[in-house]
This record gives C-alpha cells, structure tokens and sequence, in this order.
C-alpha cells in the first residue's frame, strides 16, 4: 500500500516539477510537504511516517534516492549495491546487507546516469564498464548488464569529509610516532616514495596524510585516474584526472599523457594517484630528471612484491633489458611504504623498506620499519642519508 501510494505521489511530483521548470530545494521539499498532506488526508499515517516518505520522495528526485541515506552517515565507509533489490554496506571493516532497496531496476538505472553525467563520462550497453565520482570525491564504478548478470552494480568507495592527518593515524595506531617522524623528514628532504599496498588498503588515505609534510612554498601536481586526493595544505596545488574517450567525441587522456604534460608545467614533485602499466616508466623518468620527491601509489602485497610489480610495470611501458629497468627503478625510488588491511578491518603500515641499490642485477632491500604482531618497530638505518643531512643543514 505504502510503495504504491509513494509512485502516485512522485507521479504528480515529477509532473508538477516538469511544468514548473527550475525550483530550489526548499521549493521542492515544501511542494513534497503538500502532495504528501494531500495524499495522506484520509489516512492513518503518523507524522514520523509522513516524513519519512517526504524524504525519501526527496532522495528520490533531488539526491541518490534511496542511497543517500547512505552517503549522509559518514560511518559507511563503502557502498555495494548488486541490482536493485541487493544492497551491501561496509561500516568499520564489516560487510552487512542493508535492509532497503531500489523500488525498480530502472530507478538504480536512473541515479547510475545520474552519477556518470555529472562526470562527463558515459556508461551504456556497448560501454557498460566506468569508473566515476561524485560531487564529494567519492569513488564510484559502473558495471552494466550485460556484463553484469544480475543487474546494474554499483560500487562507491567512501572517503572522509575531512582528509586523514598523520595525527588521526597516529591514534589509529597506524603507524608510530617515531615513524610518522622519520616519514616526515624524508619527505622534506625529497625522498622519493611508493606506497602500496592491496585493494582498499588506505594508500590514497596515508598518501594524501603524506602530503602534508610537503612545505607550502612548492608547487606540486597531482595525477589521477579518478580525481581523490584531499590536499587542502597546499596553495599552490594542479590536480589533473584522466579521460577515456567516447562515442561522443571525447579524445581519451590518459596517465602518461599527463605525467608528460606536468613536466611542462614547472612541478616541484609530481604525485599520481596509482600507476598500474606503462605510465611508471614516465614517472620515473620524471623520478630521475629532477623531480626528486615525487609520490606515488601501485598495488602490492609486500615491499619485495613491489619491486616485481614495478618492473612488470616498466616492461609494459618501454623494451628495456631487465638489467636497465632494475637500475632505473632503484635510481628514481628511495622508499617503499606497504600497507595492508588487518583482520580488524583497520589499515596500518606494516613495512617501510629502503631501496638500497642495484648490485649484479638485482635490486637490493633494507627493511627499516616492520609490523611484528601488533608493533611497527625500526629495524634498520637509512643508508642512504645525503639528502637528510643536507635537508638538516638547509642546503
């Protein structure tokens, strides 16, 4: 009775808006207030019932419809949804089903659109695969039929209103003080980093707390596929995202098209939000032309994985001997950060490693920090130590 009385209303709702054109939110909610009043006259409704099915009539014509509720608890930490009638949250590392759903498939198909326009991208049965955002920076991917066999997916990775500092991590027992203090002045000293780590991990959350060591003064370039990083911190800040292209005439720009348009743009440190094939090889080129510590992001499942990962990553890019690549890579890389999610449902550091260098063809590791059980305990010295003192005696 009460889904069927809230189509009427949004029936007459979505009417009286198309005649009307342009109206504001409050406009909008109060012209729900009355189709509601109007509508529930001769029942029994309470008024906690009246307004809820006023918001969700909101929701449903002005936000993410039934979503929003989600998007509005900042707890929820991701969203899942599995067509229409599935819908899954993660809230403090633990998966549970959600006990609402889309009222039909093709109002999930709605606020996918939605989302996908206001990025400029587009996502159809011959494209039914896009990565997205929303307003907030939100990270959002489109699975379509028929791709997807049971429905549109939608999945949205949340992130904090407010960036991550190295504060709120150090509370997390993310990492330790004294940690967080050797990261801080390498990072002033122009160390270059990768961070990695697996899926949902948190290397956009610690890279962007990692940035705030960054001194004010520099001009820095951020590259992403999918526009992320919060660094409020930084003045003087360009933040690039990739393009695919479209049947509608948008030309694809990719990573490495913008790694190689930031050289010209006079960066002090160039930092991109996750590199998985060849673009490493142009940002280690700007790794060893001068852009000394840069920062970025890749997949992995431990330090010494990471190296693998990387030359992976440089033979997709340019036919170089694997003798060359690990040179190349053990010149441009100083640190490796690996993360990972713990049983918990936390992310914390668990290693930093110092790329020592390339001796007989292999890249040589020294583990300075690492996880034991619960503890992040030093374990080893920087050997490579010029930039440090030269940062300590200002030169």
């Amino acid at each position: 009775m009460k889904e069927e009385l809230f189509k009427e209303i949004r029936g007459r709702l979505l009417e009286r808006l198309e005649m009307a054109g342009e109206r504001t939110d409050e406009e909008i909610r109060t012209l729900i207030d009355e189709l509601v009043l109007d509508a529930t006259r001769r029942s029994a409704w309470s008024v906690e019932e009246k307004a809820a099915i006023g918001q969700e009539l909101f929701y449903s014509v002005r936000k993410l419809d039934v979503l929003q509720e989600l998007l509005d608890d900042e707890t929820v930490t991701e969203i899942m949804v599995n067509g229409p009638a599935r819908i899954f949250i993660e809230r403090g590392g633990k998966i549970t089903a959600w006990n609402k759903k889309f009222t039909s498939r093709e109002k999930l198909e709605d606020v996918i659109q939605q989302i996908v326009g206001r990025c400029n991208r587009v996502v159809n049965e011959a494209s039914p695969i896009v990565d997205a955002r929303l307003e907030n920076g939100d990270r959002v991917n489109v699975v379509l039929p028929p791709i997807a066999l049971n429905g549109p997916i939608l999945t949205i990775r949340r992130f904090p209103k407010h960036p991550m500092t190295m504060e709120e991590l150090l509370w997390r027992n993310s990492l330790t003080k004294e940690c967080a203090d050797f990261l801080e002045a390498t990072v002033k000293a122009r160390y270059s980093m990768v961070i990695g780590g697996g899926t949902g991990s948190g290397k956009t959350t610690f890279l962007g707390a990692l940035c705030n060591y960054i001194p004010r003064e520099e001009r820095i370039i951020t590259i992403e596929d999918n526009a992320e990083l919060q660094i409020p911190c930084l003045p003087n800040l360009v933040s690039l995202e990739a393009r695919t292209g479209n049947r509608e005439g948008n030309v694809q720009v990719t990573i490495r098209d913008l790694i190689r348009s930031a050289l010209r743009m006079r960066p002090s440190r160039i930092i991109v939000g996750e590199v998985r094939g060849g673009e490493l090889f142009d940002a280690l080129v700007a790794f060893n032309s001068g852009h000394t510590g840069s920062l970025l992001t890749a997949h992995a499942n431990s330090s010494r994985d990471m190296v693998s990962r990387l030359e992976t990553m440089m033979l997709m890019g340019m036919e170089l001997p694997l003798g060359a690549i690990r040179r190349q890579i053990a010149s441009g890389v100083e640190l490796l950060l690996h993360l990972g999610r713990q049983r918990d449902g936390s992310r914390k550091l668990l290693e930093v490693t110092e790329v020592a260098d390339c001796r007989e063809g292999e890249i040589r590791l020294r583990p300075l920090f690492m996880r034991e059980k619960e503890e992040l305990e030093q374990v080893g010295d920087l050997y490579h130590r010029e930039k440090l003192e030269n940062a300590k005696e200002g030169l």
